[in-house]
């Protein structure tokens, strides 16, 4: 289990990860600054946390990398803008697609059941290459509900992305990608613990209301 700070540096949370400046990932809309000109800023995401073990140590390198981030995003029933994220790095030789896929589907069908349908779908995010995300049936309507709040009539939760670590973030690391492979993925831990527990607005988990919050104690 690894953890980093969470006032960290935009070198570590963007420029290391391949997301250069101009990104519109690093937009002052998109990002909560404490200094936007020192780059000083509240991390998005817990991928700061596998640069600086990548930097420290060398392959092989299994970790995970639970704490908390923080988005500029709307707040709706599946989004606020602080919230949980757990990552996992492997980074070994000769990982491939295959083993990030077998690991998030194995983890998908053992926390929601193994009826559960699930979506895994190309997708494009810059530290990774090539990306999924993987989406499962809506815990509330369960794609019957063309007005469900959870899932928008979509049918399906996104709950989590992931993909082969690029060799250039490998590299920014000083880890030779000729010879090591790697895989990471991203968790978001309210959005899990939604499906999990079947509640349908993730406001609920900020609110400090006993009666709700006791329930996970048991």
């Amino acid at each position: 289990i690894a953890e980093g700070p969470e006032i960290e540096l935009d070198y570590y949370n963007f420029e290391m990860l391949r997301l250069p400046k101009g990104h519109p990932a690093r937009d002052e809309q998109d990002t909560f600054y404490l200094d936007y000109e020192s780059g000083l800023l509240l991390r998005s995401q817990t991928s700061p946390v596998q640069i600086r073990v990548m930097n420290e140590q060398k392959p092989p390198i299994y970790i995970v990398c639970p704490g908390r981030v923080y988005r500029s995003d709307a707040v709706d029933a599946t989004h606020s803008p602080i919230f949980h994220q757990i990552e996992g790095l492997a980074v070994d030789e000769n990982l491939s697609m295959s083993d990030l896929v077998a690991s998030l589907e194995l983890f998908a069908r053992k926390l929601f059941g193994k009826d559960t349908r699930i979506r895994i779908r190309p997708h494009h995010f810059p530290f990774t290459e090539p990306s999924c995300e993987v989406d499962i049936s809506c815990w509330t309507c369960d794609g019957n509900d063309l007005n469900c709040k959870t899932c928008h009539g979509e049918g399906f939760i996104e709950i989590l992305g992931g993909g082969m670590v690029h060799p250039e973030v490998l590299e920014n690391c000083n880890i030779d990608s000729k010879k090591y492979t790697g895989f990471a993925f991203g968790i978001g831990v309210e959005r899990v613990a939604m499906g999990r527990y079947d509640v349908t607005d993730i406001r609920n988990f900020y609110e400090n209301d006993l009666r709700f919050l006791e329930q996970f104690s048991r």
